[in-house]
């Protein structure tokens, strides 16, 4: 019998079968809801020879594959950045080494202009005089993100070098746009401002791609059916619009290596949207993605990205099997602040272990991403739109930085699941909406080694057996908690 080392989880053991059926061992890191564990390395559990057992039976199948993994990360937004560099260079480094070399980050989705987390004016790359346009885009540039974006998204590389960048604008320059604002509005319907717009984007990747940082995925816009962003830049973006610009910009992309992604936005649309919806974009409301993908501008689009502020994860998997040969990606969710903050860790890692972590990666996501990956302890700076969001770290005025429950909840996967990892059938229990059992998702590395993540959806602790072919253990996992098994490095 093992104990898990406090007395108030000293119920809990660690139960495998006979060791001398196989030499073999999983390894098993636990974070729980009440930080007593936090990624902590809680030793081996030994394989034994599989056997009928009365625990909930998760059966691993490696034969039944289904997506390849890409990444897992967040956002250096504007606001991240400025809280990085408000640390001494040490601390920021030390900050760095922490988020990409340890928890072994490996993707960045980061916006293209500025955003709603931003310590500034908004802006684009391309800004010029209210009344004036710029179709030649003689005035683009990228020297805005020069002193502080720029040299950590480099240095992200330099330390995890399978970091994959995607690039996603929040708004368009004013002078494409029919309000001439960065917030709200949509793009003018004119073909030469769809050249243009896809020019820009074009060129985003080519400039970022002189300074060292290749782009690997573009969306068009950021939540293209928020029409009403809350002071922030943003733009209404209906499909048949999106498929004009991505007509231009497929082929300005075609020697690059960057793939475009549609949508960007819920997995259902959120029902404030729905119902400020115009007459000619009705045929999006819950249909956005597969509208997309039924025109001729398919072609140019690898993928549909997807968020977490409305819906559920299965609706993934509903366009997976409209259109397989489309890739899924999961591009943001924020962590948040809850009405009592002493439980904003629990009530995050619980929420992002079941509907993120393995909500996700069970329809079909090849990424998690969430949205900061740093903010103060007033979880800003941001200019408007949402003042509870928290980011993977928090640094604080102080100069300390705190790993928030997106730490350990995206470190479950990302060290341990390794780009181009392919997910394999696993028995699940548990489901999004909670049912109090235990979900789970494993994975094969290319090494061949081996990744169940689970996730104990009740409060108090659960068993359960894992086998795959002829071998079996079983494990108790403590209340809440997110677990990481890994075996046959």
């Amino acid at each position: 019998m093992v104990s898990f080392g406090t007395a108030a989880l000293t119920a809990l053991v660690l139960a495998a079968t006979p060791a001398v059926v196989h030499e073999r061992s999983a390894h098993v890191w636990i974070t729980s809801p009440d930080g007593v564990y936090k990624m902590a390395d809680l030793g081996t559990v030994r394989f034994g020879k599989a056997a009928d057992t009365a625990l909930p039976l998760i059966e691993i199948n490696p034969r039944q594959k289904f997506q390849t993994m890409s990444g897992f990360g967040a956002s250096i937004t504007d606001s991240s950045a400025a809280v990085l560099y408000r640390l001494p260079a040490e601390a920021r480094n030390e900050t760095m080494v922490d988020l990409f070399a340890r928890d072994k980050l490996n993707f960045l989705r980061q916006p293209i202009g500025a955003s709603d987390f931003t310590d500034e004016p908004a802006y684009t790359y391309d800004d010029v005089p209210a009344g004036q346009t710029d179709y030649a885009l003689r005035h683009f540039s990228i020297a805005h993100d020069r002193s502080q974006i720029l040299p950590l998204l480099r240095q992200a590389k330099h330390l995890n070098p399978s970091l994959q960048v995607m690039g996603t604008p929040w708004s368009p320059p004013a002078w494409m746009k029919t309000n001439g604002s960065l917030v709200g509005g949509r793009l003018i319907d004119s073909p030469a401002i769809y050249r243009a717009y896809a020019a820009y984007l074009a060129k985003f990747v080519d400039a970022y791609r002189s300074e060292g940082v290749r782009v690997d995925y573009l969306t068009l816009q950021n939540e293209p059916q928020n029409r009403a962003p809350s002071g922030y830049p943003g733009m209404d973006l209906p499909s048949w619009q999106a498929a004009k610009v991505i007509e231009q910009l497929g082929p300005m992309l075609r020697h690059e290596k960057t793939k475009i992604l549609g949508y960007d936005h819920n997995w259902t649309e959120h029902p404030n949207d729905a119902a400020n919806t115009p007459p000619d974009e009705t045929a999006d409301i819950n249909h956005y993605p597969q509208a997309l993908l039924s025109t001729a501008a398919a072609r140019w689009v690898s993928g549909t990205a997807y968020h977490c502020y409305s819906g559920d994860p299965a609706a993934m998997t509903t366009l997976h099997d409209e259109f397989p040969a489309k890739d899924i990606y999961f591009t943001e969710c924020s962590g948040s602040q809850s009405g009592d903050p002493t439980l904003t860790f629990s009530d995050t890692l619980k929420w992002h272990a079941r509907n993120l972590i393995v909500g996700n990666t069970r329809n079909w996501a090849k990424t998690v991403v969430n949205w900061n990956l740093a903010l103060d302890e007033t979880n800003g700076p941001h200019t408007g739109g949402c003042g509870t969001c928290t980011g993977v770290v928090t640094v604080r005025s102080d100069g300390t930085v705190t790993r928030n429950a997106e730490y350990y909840t995206l470190g479950h996967l990302a060290r341990f699941v390794r780009p181009g990892a392919v997910r394999v059938a696993s028995t699940s229990f548990g489901t999004t909406d909670w049912n109090g059992q235990v979900m789970d998702v494993a994975f094969v590395n290319p090494d061949g080694s081996k990744v169940l993540v689970a996730h104990n959806e009740n409060d108090n602790p659960q068993a359960v057996a894992v086998r795959i072919g002829n071998r079996q253990f079983s494990y108790t996992l403590p209340g809440g908690s997110l677990a990481t098994f890994v075996w046959d490095r």
